[in-house]
């Protein structure tokens, strides 16, 4: 009976399949040839991808162009007068 607790989990997982990493905003990043790809697809066909691969392929272009805003020249928040 232990066996058969274990192994149906087990049996259920293995239905659903390997499913692929979602394209994010972090892994776009780190993958410019992904990065190329996806808005290559974007361009070609916005609606099959998708709002938000394409909204992300857009902010990861920003952030490897500019980069993430914690740069160490910001300037400071000084008053002029």
């Amino acid at each position: 009976m232990k066996h058969v607790s274990i192994l149906l989990p087990l049996v259920m997982l293995a239905a659903c399949g390997v499913s692929t990493p979602a394209d994010t905003v972090d892994s776009l990043v780190a993958d410019p040839q992904r990065l190329k790809e996806v808005q290559r697809l974007c361009k070609e066909d916005h609606a099959k991808m998708g709002d938000a691969v394409c909204v992300a392929a857009a902010v990861a272009n920003r952030r490897r162009f500019v980069g993430d805003g914690t740069g160490k020249y910001t300037p400071s928040s000084t008053s002029q007068h």
